[in-house]
C-alpha cells in the first residue's frame, strides 16, 4: 500500500481512509505529568485512554473482525495505551501475526522513543513504514519538570537525570529509523509556561536529524495528574506555533487527538469498534496459536543434541518459502529459579514458537511448555527432521520418546540445570 494512504501524514487522505490502533501496549515506562492513562472511559479521546487492552492473538482476530466492517482501512498502528517497547515482546508478535495476516496494510508504531533504538532493524524487517515519536524538549531542565520518573535498563531516574536519558535515546533513534527509510514524525505535547517557548528550537534540531515532519499537540488537562491546573493552549497559540516551525520542518495540521484504541476516519472514531473490542478482550485463545517458529536445544545448531535443562542457548528456526531459516540464537533465562525459570522460558524466550525440540526434559518444564501451548518433541537427530514433524507432520524416525519420562535422577525439571 502506498504511503500516501495514511491519513495521519497525509491530509487528502483524511477523509478516504481510516486507521486503527491496536492497545496491546500496557505498560509504560515513563510518567508523564499529563498523562492518566485510564481505560475504562469511552467518552475521552486523547492518547492514553482504552477501552480494554488485548493480547496479540485477540488483536489479530478484532482486527479480521473490524476490516469486514471498516474496508477502507489502510494503516494498522500501536500506540499504547502505554509505550509499544515497554511491551515489546507483545507488540513484535501482534506486528508480526498482522504482517502474516495482512501484508498490504501499512503498519505504524508511536512511542517516547526510550527503548525504541534495540528494536529498529526488526521493526524494518517487519514492515513498520511510519513512526512517531514524542519530544517535548531538549533542555534537561524542562523535561524534569515534564516527567516524574523514567524507567530505562530496569533502574528509575528522576529529574534532570531522567531527562538526559530519555533525550539521548530519542534522539539517536531519528537517523537510525531515516536509515530504515521509514518516515518519522515528532509528537510534541504544548504545555503553557513549561515549554511552549521552545518549539522552534525542537523543530531545528529534530529536522537537522532527518525527521519529516512535527506534530505540535495541544496539552489536555486530564484530571488525577500534576498538569491538570494548566490552561490548554488556544486555537490561536497554536496557529502561531506552527507557523514558527514551518520555516523548519513541515509542521502536521490536521491532527486529531487519537485514543490507543482509535478506529476509523481521522477524528471520526467508529463507536461499534469500541463495543466490538471489548468483546475481544475476553476472548478465550489457544495459548499457542499465532506461535509459528521452532526452538532447539542444540550444542551446535545442526543437531538436537540437548537436554532442555542443560541448555544454556537455544537455536530458532521459521518455515520460509525456500525451506526451513534459521532466525536466531537465544540465551535461556538463568538457572536456580526453579518454576519461574520455565515460566520466563515459555512467555518471553518462546513466546513465538509453536513446539522446541529436546533431546530430553524434566516433568516441571514439560508441563509449564504444555500448558502455555508449546509442543515438545523429544528426538536426538537432525534438526530437520524435527522440523519435518513440525510442519510437514513427517513422522520422526529417530524419536525417543514421545511423552515425558525421567532422564535420570539428576534431572527433574527444577529449574537449576542438569547435573
Amino acid at each position: 500500500m502506498e504511503k500516501s494512504c495514511h491519513p495521519c501524514f497525509d491530509e487528502d487522505a483524511k477523509n478516504k481512509y481510516a486507521r486503527v490502533h491496536l492497545p496491546v501496549a500496557p505498560n509504560c515506562n515513563i510518567q508523564c505529568n499529563y498523562c492518566n492513562r485510564k481505560y475504562d472511559c469511552v467518552n475521552e479521546s486523547r492518547p492514553g485512554v482504552s477501552s480494554a487492552v488485548l493480547f496479540p492473538m485477540q488483536a489479530l482476530h478484532y482486527l479480521k473482525s473490524l476490516i469486514l466492517k471498516i474496508p477502507n482501512i489502510s494503516v494498522i498502528g500501536i500506540a499504547g495505551p502505554g509505550d509499544p517497547f515497554a511491551n515489546a515482546e507483545e507488540t513484535m508478535l501482534t506486528m508480526q501475526l498482522i504482517k502474516n495476516e495482512f501484508p498490504d496494510k501499512l503498519f505504524c508504531l508511536s512511542t517516547n522513543g526510550l527503548e525504541l533504538v534495540p528494536h529498529i532493524d526488526e521493526i524494518a524487517e517487519t514492515g513498520v513504514s511510519h513512526v512517531t515519536i514524542t519530544i517535548n524538549s531538549l533542555r534537561p531542565e524542562t523535561l524534569a519538570k515534564i516527567y516524574r520518573w523514567v524507567r530505562f535498563n530496569r533502574r528509575v531516574y528522576r529529574g534532570e537525570e531522567g531527562g538526559k536519558i530519555l533525550l539521548e535515546q530519542q534522539l539517536k533513534a531519528i537517523p537510525l529509523l531515516k536509515a530504515k527509510g521509514i518516515t518519522v514524525k515528532i509528537n510534541t505535547v504544548v504545555c503553557p509556561g513549561v515549554n511552549d517557548g521552545e518549539m522552534r528550537e525542537i523543530a531545528e534540531k529534530i529536522a537537522g536529524l532527518g525527521a519529516d515532519t512535527m506534530n505540535c499537540i495541544p496539552m489536555y488537562p486530564a484530571e488525577n495528574t500534576e498538569f491538570e491546573v494548566l490552561q490548554q493552549p488556544s486555537k490561536k497559540q497554536m496557529k502561531e506555533i506552527k507557523a514558527s516551525i514551518a520555516p523548519c520542518i513541515k509542521p502536521m495540521t490536521h491532527c486529531a487527538r487519537c485514543r490507543a484504541d482509535a478506529a476509523g476516519l481521522l477524528g471520526k472514531d467508529n463507536r461499534e469498534a469500541m463495543n466490538m473490542i471489548g468483546r475481544f478482550s475476553t476472548m478465550v485463545l489457544n495459548k499457542g496459536e499465532g506461535r509459528t517458529r521452532v526452538a532447539v536445544a542444540s550444542n551446535e545448531g545442526l543437531l538436537v543434541n540437548l537436554h532442555l535443562g542443560e541448555a544454556r542457548k537455544i537455536y530458532v528456526f521459521e518455515q520460509s518459502k525456500n525451506g526451513y531459516h534459521f532466525v536466531e540464537i537465544r540465551n535461556t533465562p538463568a538457572e536456580g529459579r526453579g518454576m519461574e525459570r520455565w515460566e520466563e522460558l515459555a512467555n518471553k524466550t518462546l513466546i513465538d514458537c509453536q513446539a522446541i525440540l529436546v533431546g530430553g526434559i524434566g516433568e516441571n518444564p514439560m508441563k509449564v511448555m504444555q500448558q502455555n501451548g508449546i509442543r515438545v518433541i523429544q528426538m536426538s537427530g537432525l534438526i530437520d527432521a524435527g522440523l519435518d514433524a513440525v510442519y510437514l507432520h513427517l513422522p520422526i524416525k529417530t524419536l525417543c520418546r514421545s511423552e515425558y519420562t525421567r532422564c535420570g535422577e539428576s534431572c527433574r525439571g527444577t529449574g537449576a540445570g542438569c547435573g
